[in-house]
């Protein structure tokens, strides 16, 4: 007799009208597919890796696109090995020249770009993915990125195309970015860079390779067609609703290794289950976007998601009350995993802005007064439930430079200080309505772009009581979080709430938001001070040590005096996952990891 799903198949088959299907001996039976469910928070913008600097759908792309190098999954504190490459980059004394051997044998996914043809990743293949950075018509967010690595003949090759105003041209040689031979790549910088391997070479969501192809045959189509070398491929996509990865069938032979401390209880028990087991583990990844808090929450609790990630503050006291996993999830088998996030949020404060922006001791003093009237530890109790810690500067918890017990004036909530700050240099409620003007007797308004969810409601509305309680008003632009991210790197905006996360354990990459040439892009706050760019220009020629730990203290000091944004948190982020998910590890620096877990279907709830 038929078992239920092959009666599936036959009726299927008789409608199509294909041959009979027969019942398959117990040997032959197919097992259905491994599917891992679960949703973001936010929508993702698309899937090409130069013009992306959004979490969600570089978390996409990191599980398409494979760089040179990755972090090991289960190493902490963090350790970089290789991933195409065939072993650590030959590094010259002076640290100018990076030398890299490519595996042989690693291919494209198959794609109708490349003729029905298997197309083997070469090392022309980076030379012409980090080149796309540089191309002025992608407006590419990360091109500061390639422009602080200083690579010889990039900057210029760039300038050429816009000064020209003609296509930018792909085929001109240029001594920093070389392919030796077919499978040896050469990166070549202007001045000595010791941190390379961590700024370029490892990520696969930004640097991972395109081949040419592909991207000419797609054209501008190319962020809903991204084709790599990495273990997924993107099978379906509805913009903001859902993503479909598929596991790509001709992935190379790549097997579950990593190098876990060997204190680490958790990581030795993930290498013990795992080791050799070849990855992905899973067929395929169902993404949804679910940006209200309860729908996702009762999502995960109802069991159509198998991960829960950055559990909702509003069920915080549900998932996990008093710090520990609530009973009632802990029967189920559900696992809780938290840690301290290498991220933080921040009101972004645009430099340009007539009335918020400027270098003055007036603008400075505006600026201030906002800080000082920001209460970060009501945000902390009421919008976050406790999941968070005050951030005292731009540089996140696990990267370099963070210190837990550094504090600055960034986290002071201090209202009378705002208010005599205020009168002092002339906002002042002149007409007598409860609201200041500004100095010229005008009117002072400050604008926040948000976006139309809950937490963003929450949080719009204790800043707005902060502002009104010292006599600011406070009106909201609201739009989708893309749209948000666009109007603010073109410099339309006056104030923003954004939250940043590390990619790689360097503090370089946090303070490069206030770096003047990375203006358009990470710089979303557009300061431009010398002084902080010859800090930072300095802090990239420097391996790590005291002096270049100093050059970061004094970064975060010009940062909090002259607040071009305010950091608010970090946040405590908490992942659940069904007892089903077997081998999940929250990654500090880097997206990718659902070919590092598996489905045990045996412990799905029938």
């Amino acid at each position: 007799m038929l078992s239920p799903l092959l009666r599936r198949l036959a009726g299927a088959a008789l409608l199509l009208g294909c041959s009979t299907i027969n019942a398959a001996s117990p040997a032959e039976t197919v097992q259905p597919p491994k599917v891992l469910k679960y949703a973001f928070l936010v929508a993702e913008t698309g899937f090409d890796p130069s013009q992306l600097s959004d979490l969600y759908s570089r978390t996409i792309t990191a599980h398409i696109f494979e760089t040179l190098y990755q972090y090991d999954h289960l190493a902490r504190p963090v350790k970089i090995k290789p991933l195409t490459a065939v072993g650590m980059p030959e590094v010259s004394a002076d640290f100018k020249t990076y030398t890299i051997r490519i595996k042989p044998g690693i291919y494209f996914a198959d794609d109708a770009a490349f003729g029905g043809k298997k197309r083997e990743l070469v090392a022309a293949d980076y030379v012409y993915s980090f080149k796309r950075f540089a191309d002025p018509a992608l407006k590419s967010p990360v091109w500061s990125t390639f422009e602080d690595a200083g690579i010889l003949g990039l900057k210029a090759l760039r300038q050429q195309a816009l000064e020209s105003k003609k296509p930018f041209n792909y085929d001109r040689e240029i001594e920093g970015l070389r392919a030796l031979d077919r499978y040896t790549l050469q990166i070549r910088t202007e001045q000595g860079r010791p941190h390379l391997l961590q700024s370029l070479l490892a990520g696969s969501d930004l640097y991972g390779a395109l081949a040419r192809e592909v991207v000419e045959h797609y054209g501008d189509k190319i962020m809903a067609h991204p084709v790599g070398t990495g273990p997924f491929m993107l099978k379906s996509w509805r913009r903001s609703s859902l993503m479909v990865l598929e596991k790509n069938p001709n992935y190379r032979e790549r097997y579950y290794d990593a190098e876990p401390a060997a204190d680490d209880a958790e990581g030795q028990a993930l290498l013990a289950r795992f080791k050799g087991r070849r990855i992905p583990m899973v067929d395929r990844v169902e993404i949804a976007v679910i940006e209200e808090a309860q729908p996702r929450w009762l999502s995960f609790l109802n069991a159509e998601k198998d991960f829960l990630e950055r559990v909702p503050a509003d069920f915080i006291s549900q998932a996990l009350p008093h710090g520990q996993l609530a009973p009632n999830l802990a029967k189920r088998g559900i696992q809780g995993l938290r840690i301290v996030g290498p991220e933080s949020t921040m009101t972004v404060f645009n430099m340009e802005d007539p009335v918020v922006g400027g270098y003055t001791p007036d603008k400075i003093a505006l600026r201030r007064a906002v800080s000082l009237a920001i209460d970060v530890q009501r945000e902390i109790q009421l919008v976050r439930r406790g999941q968070a810690i005050p951030a005292q500067s731009p540089v996140v918890p696990h990267t370099t430079g963070y210190e837990a017990q550094f504090k600055s004036s960034m986290s002071d909530f201090d209202p009378a200080r705002a208010k005599a700050l205020l009168d002092l240099y002339g906002y002042k409620d002149v007409d007598g309505d409860g609201w200041r003007e500004l100095p010229d007797g005008s009117q002072l308004t400050l604008t926040r772009n948000t976006q139309p969810d809950n937490a963003s409601r929450q949080l719009d509305e204790i800043m707005q009581k902060n502002m009104a309680q010292i006599g600011l008003r406070l009106a909201f632009k609201t739009a989708k979080w893309p749209e948000n991210l666009k109007s603010v790197r073109g410099g339309k905006f006056q104030i923003w709430g954004v939250a940043s996360s590390a990619d790689k354990p360097d503090a370089q990459a946090a303070l490069q938001r206030l770096y003047g040439p990375a203006t358009g892009g990470q710089n979303l706050s557009r300061f431009k001070m010398r002084e902080f760019d010859a800090i930072y220009e300095r802090m990239q020629t420097l391996p790590d040590g005291p002096e270049r730990l100093a050059l970061i203290h004094e970064a975060k000091r010009i940062a909090a005096v002259y607040l071009p944004y305010r950091n608010h948190v970090h946040r405590l982020l908490t992942d659940l996952a069904q007892p089903w998910v077997i081998g999940y590890r929250r990654p500090l620096f880097w997206q990718e990891w659902w070919h590092m877990v598996d489905i045990d279907e045996s412990k799905k709830r029938p």
